[in-house]
Order: structure tokens, then C-alpha cells, then sequence
């Protein structure tokens, strides 16, 4: 349980983190041959690569999700079980006998 909450915090950070360095790599020219550009191209490029890159984060998240083994096979509840090979095991006239008795209805 504590590895799905590390990977889901950890791929939250990247979701927060990618966007936000790729838009101050384009306002601060960090990037190689972004000076060439309008602002409105730099800031429509940074933009779209910072979408971009949000939905690669959540595409590794997903695939890595999907990847995952489950630590075990999941298991019915034993009370549950007991209950209900109970309910099968009784005859179905005691539920008629039940019903017949009209439960304090008056016709």
C-alpha cells in the first residue's frame, strides 16, 4: 500500500514540476534557440510542451500502474462466506412460514 502512495506522490511532483520548468525554460531562455522566437510563439510553444508533458507524466503513471503485480490474490471474507453457505443450507419454507405470518398487517 505505501509503494501506491510514493509512486502517486511521486508522479504528482513530476506533474507540478515538468510544466512549471519547461514554462521558466522558455521565459529565461535556458533553452538553446528560443531567443529567435515572438514571446507569443515562445509562450504558445511553452504552453503546449507543458500539456504535453503533463500527459506523458500520466501516461508512465499509467503504464506503470497496469504493469504492477497485486501482492495476492484477493480472498473472500470468511464471515461472509459462513453466512452465506448458511443462507443456501436452510430449507426456503421457514421463509415462507415467515412471510405467512403477515408480519402485524391487518387486511
Amino acid at each position: 500500500m505505501s509503494g501506491v502512495i510514493i509512486k502517486f506522490t511521486v508522479t504528482s511532483m513530476f506533474m507540478w514540476m515538468a510544466p512549471v520548468a519547461i514554462i521558466y525554460g522558455f521565459y529565461h531562455q535556458i533553452f538553446p534557440g528560443i531567443s529567435e522566437l515572438s514571446s507569443s510563439a515562445r509562450t504558445l510553444a511553452s504552453g503546449f510542451l507543458a500539456v504535453i508533458s503533463v500527459n506523458i507524466v500520466i501516461g508512465f503513471y499509467i503504464y506503470s500502474a497496469m504493469m504492477e503485480t497485486p501482492c495476492q490474490e484477493p480472498q473472500p471474507d470468511a464471515t461472509f462466506l459462513e453466512n452465506a453457505k448458511a443462507s443456501i443450507n436452510h430449507p426456503a419454507s421457514s421463509q415462507v412460514s415467515d412471510d405467512s405470518k403477515g408480519k402485524g398487517k391487518v387486511e
